[in-house]
């Protein structure tokens, strides 16, 4: 039963877009966060975890 439990992250933004790039902005939106400290539990793939990767710097990310 272990194998069925999927891997989750849960990330929250902690900082504005405004004055970013076009790109760090629609990353954030595809991760499902629009404001700031917004959480959201997401599976741990390595799609998302390229998607951490590129906006680092807006966002905090647990487990």
């Amino acid at each position: 039963m272990s194998d069925l439990v999927k891997k989750t992250v849960k990330v929250t933004q902690i900082a504005s877009v405004l004055g970013r790039k076009p790109g760090q902005k629609g990353t954030l939106i595809g991760l499902g966060l629009n404001k700031i400290r917004k959480s959201r539990e997401l599976e741990d793939t390595p799609a998302v975890r390229g998607m951490i990767a590129k906006v680092a710097h807006l966002i905090k990310v647990e487990g």
